[in-house]
This record gives structure tokens, C-alpha cells and sequence, in this order.
């Protein structure tokens, strides 16, 4: 799974339809998901400071949450279907027990920016929907990986991958040293 961070908000170009983006941990790649005018309202509004006069409909449910002795610990975005993301809440209740409860995606994202919690996508699901952000710098690595490519042997590729091997297994069998 990836941790997504809400990048923005977007408008749809052809169809002027809100899109909510997200953005994994590296900034390579973005998630669009296509979301009506009030859960891209109620998204705005989670992420802005101001606390509006009266409770909106997800800082609600946060408080009811909240009155239930419910904690909302992540989201899950974990699939597409029928190009319909779907997402579950992963509640946890005072006795620690856990409690999973489907969500529209716009929905899960607006209580997880209000609570604080993560944004978690499965990376098929960040494979299949995701948009390359830095496409120059994608480019760039593509070339670095075959100037290494064009410029190194099978032999000294082998001998490299087993260099990298033995260092990773010697490092293993190190003793931590003590901090103090």
C-alpha cells in the first residue's frame, strides 16, 4: 500500500467536474478522482484552517464519531470497478477492536483530511489510475538506467548484483550499537 497525500484539486477540462488529486510519497505520480461539486466543496473546506460557522456534514460525522468512541486510524482506496474507485474506512473502536465500513472515496478523504488520518491506496490501484507528475525527471532516470545499462557488461552486472547482495547480508549480521 502507498500513503497518498491530497496534491490539490483540479476541473475537469471537458466536463468541468471537480477532480480531487492525490499524490504518493515520491511526487511522481498522481491519482485523479472525478468527484461532484459539494464533496469537492466539503474537501476544500477540510483543508482550509477556517472552522466554519456551523459543523458541515463531515465535521459532523467526526463528532459522531467521536461521541461513539470511534477513531478513524486510515482510508483505503483499494480498488477500481467499473471505473468507480471504492474505499473502506478502518474504524477502531474504544475497546480496540476494528471496524471497516465501505465509503464513497470523496467521502473517506474528506473525514481522513478533518481527523488527521492517512490516505492509503493499493499500489494496483496507483498503477492503474495514476498520471506521471514529473514526466522530465521520469526521463531522466530512464536515461541514467541505460547509460548504466549500455556501459556495463553481464559479467560486471552479475558481480555488481552479488557486490549489493553480500553488502546487505554483512550489514544483517552486524550488532546494533548501543545509542547511550
Amino acid at each position: 500500500m502507498v500513503e497518498m497525500q491530497v496534491a490539490g484539486m483540479a476541473l475537469d477540462a471537458a466536463s468541468r467536474s471537480p477532480i480531487v488529486l492525490l499524490r504518493d510519497p515520491s511526487g511522481r505520480r498522481q491519482v485523479p478522482i472525478w468527484i461532484d461539486q459539494a464533496q469537492a466543496q466539503n474537501i476544500m473546506a477540510g483543508l482550509s484552517d477556517q472552522a466554519p460557522p456551523r459543523p458541515l456534514s463531515h465535521d459532523l460525522m467526526v463528532e459522531l464519531l467521536q461521541a461513539g468512541g470511534l477513531q478513524l486510524t486510515k482510508v483505503i482506496v483499494h480498488a477500481i470497478e467499473d471505473s468507480t474507485f471504492r474505499a473502506v474506512l478502518k474504524l477502531q473502536t474504544a475497546g480496540e477492536e476494528e471496524v471497516e465500513l465501505d465509503a464513497r472515496p470523496s467521502d473517506a478523504i474528506a473525514l481522513a483530511i478533518r481527523t488527521g488520518s492517512g490516505i492509503w491506496m493499493l499500489e494496483e490501484v496507483v498503477a492503474d489510475a495514476s498520471i506521471p507528475v514529473d514526466a522530465e525527471a521520469d526521463a531522466e532516470d530512464a536515461a541514467d538506467f541505460r547509460r548504466f545499462i549500455d556501459g556495463i557488461s553481464p559479467a560486471e552486472l552479475v558481480r555488481h548484483i552479488n557486490q549489493a547482495q553480500t553488502d546487505v547480508e554483512s550489514s544483517a549480521e552486524q550488532p546494533e550499537e548501543d545509542a547511550g
